[in-house]
């Protein structure tokens, strides 16, 4: 192998020091490509999840306890009454798992981090599911879209979030590579999120399918279809499952 990514606890760096240096003194040259990607503890809002003194966070039951707030929270949206029952159980699911990822890759590996299952479950705020609920409403715009969007073949003059959205956009493979060489997903989290936001502001500001002319209604539309391209490769890139209604 060229590199070897160990994901482990920033508690044991020391350890990960003396294993790559002993492996190079023992002549093995694959050695120098082992590389210890140390993270910061996960902690409750109550304190830290001790695994020695029985205080641990049991993966079953922190899912459980995520789907659970996302069907709370989904139904509070009551946007879900034409799903049928398998069609909302596989929302709740998208939603709560795609929230608890979210949550953890969006920072930065080196920091500590208080995992909140209620917080993490916010369409409003840098959440997973802010992300896929914008997802989900340029979805809805394409469905409704009576043109097919293709590409920026029309000229018209760029409103100013319109020229934001498309150099946001133009920065996702240096944002790809940036965290490839600092081995830091919350590098793709946040411009996903940071994305969604934009696109709200997009969406809040502008006309799309209603727009004055056909030129801004096509070039509008290729910039929602490009942007939920865009997200959903970024989400995908984390993990993430993105739903086309929610």
């Amino acid at each position: 192998m060229d590199r070897m990514i160990y994901v482990v606890g920033n508690e044991q760096d020391y350890h990960f020091k003396v294993l790559k240096l002993t492996l190079q003194k023992l002549g093995y040259q694959w050695a120098d490509g082992i590389y210890h990607l140390s993270y910061g503890m996960v902690e409750s809002p109550t304190g830290r999840f001790k695994s020695r003194e029985g205080k641990t966070a049991d993966a079953d039951d922190l899912i459980a306890e995520v789907l659970r707030i996302a069907e709370e929270r989904t139904k509070e949206q009551g946007k879900i009454d034409d799903f049928t029952n398998d069609e909302a159980k596989a929302l709740y699911k998208t939603i709560g798992l795609g929230a608890l990822k979210f949550f953890l890759l969006r920072v930065n590996p080196y920091k500590k981090i208080i995992f909140n299952p209620e917080e993490s479950i916010d369409f409003h705020g840098q959440t997973g599911p802010f992300v896929q609920y914008t997802y989900a409403r340029i979805c809805s715009i394409i469905r409704k879209a009576a043109i097919t969007p293709d590409t920026l073949n029309v000229q018209t003059n760029l409103q100013g979030v319109e020229r934001q959205i498309i150099q946001q956009l133009c920065e996702y493979e240096n944002v790809i590579a940036d965290a490839s060489n600092k081995y830091d997903p919350s590098e793709i989290a946040n411009y996903a999120y940071n994305l969604a936001k934009l696109y709200n502001k997009f969406y809040g500001e502008l006309k799309i399918l209603s727009a004055d002319t056909d030129a801004e209604k096509h070039l509008r539309l290729t910039i929602s279809q490009a942007t939920a391209n865009t997200i959903k490769h970024a989400m995908k890139l984390l993990g993430i499952d993105v739903p086309e209604k929610m």
